[in-house]
């Protein structure tokens, strides 16, 4: 299926990335849009989950690789060269 196929290839790019800062834009539904940048900590096969360093207290927020697929979790990787932004196989 190239659905599975899209979501390994998702897995792949963030497990490219694991400790290294993103900025993280995610669509809570009603024209409510949270946006934080943390950094990628660790990618399971389901799930990835984000260290959120706020005022008060660190969080961690997990999310599934199909949040991104479905263009629900937008992902931009900050690097020296440039930020980069991970998206679905078919944009």
């Amino acid at each position: 299926m190239a659905t599975k196929q899209a979501l390994a290839e998702i897995r792949q790019d963030l497990e490219a990335f694991v400790g290294t800062r993103v900025k993280l834009r995610s669509h809570k539904g009603r024209n409510k849009v949270v946006e934080r940048e943390g950094i990628l900590e660790r990618t399971y096969p389901n799930i990835f989950v984000i260290k959120i360093d706020e005022k008060r207290a660190q969080r961690r927020v997990s999310f599934s690789y199909t949040d991104v697929l479905t263009k629900t979790v937008e992902l931009t990787v900050c690097c020296e060269s440039g930020d980069i932004r991970i998206k679905p196989v078919k944009d």
